[in-house]
């Protein structure tokens, strides 16, 4: 069985993931693989400098952060065509892994959702994950909010998932990971 864990910017994700992972669970990080395919793909990177210019990456071959950024921000069809090139490579590095569970911020945005058979929704107040992002990144609020809006609502995800890992900072996050573990059949070490 595939599971998924979603949630939206400073949810928590990567906590609970940790905390499944303590438990022996390996987790495959969308994310992560999608920085990493970037920087290492040669189809991506023709793909990329193709459609953003050739100030995407400097001439040590390094991703410009900065000059993805501000194409990334400038127009929803500027996102869409780079999450054309990059979703379809984190999709299929994904199955090729042969690892069972998933962390993507972007679960039903992105369709990566069809490849697991669960979805396990991460969830915190909004003002505990501006905080947390804020700190995290040393960001604004303003910031925040604008990645936020890109974003698939958190009711809306909460709507369409399995389940829900409430990490508001108050609620036992590993009293509910047992529940899910025990409810989806899962044995672990911990």
């Amino acid at each position: 069985m595939k599971i998924g864990i979603a949630g939206g910017i400073g949810s928590g994700k990567s906590y609970v993931c940790s905390r499944l992972q303590e438990r022996g669970i390996t987790v495959y990080d969308c994310d992560r693989a999608a920085k990493h395919l970037i920087r290492t793909s040669p189809d991506i990177r023709q793909r990329l400098s193709a459609l953003i210019g050739p100030e995407t990456y400097d001439t040590e071959g390094q991703l410009n952060k900065a000059a993805v950024a501000k194409f990334l921000l400038a127009s929803e069809e500027n996102a869409k065509a780079i999450d054309s090139i990059v979703h379809p490579a984190v999709f299929q590095d994904f199955l090729d892994s042969g690892i069972q569970w998933m962390e993507s911020a972007l679960m039903y945005e992105s369709g990566i959702a069809r490849l697991v058979d669960r979805v396990v929704v991460v969830t915190a107040p909004k003002e505990v994950r501006i905080r947390r992002v804020m700190k995290r990144d040393g960001i604004s609020r303003q910031k925040v909010l604008e990645w936020m809006g890109r974003q698939m609502s958190q009711k809306e995800v909460r709507r369409l998932a399995d389940y829900e890992i409430i990490n508001d900072g108050k609620a036992d996050v590993d009293a509910q990971l047992d529940h899910l573990l025990s409810d989806l059949q899962i044995q672990t070490d911990y």
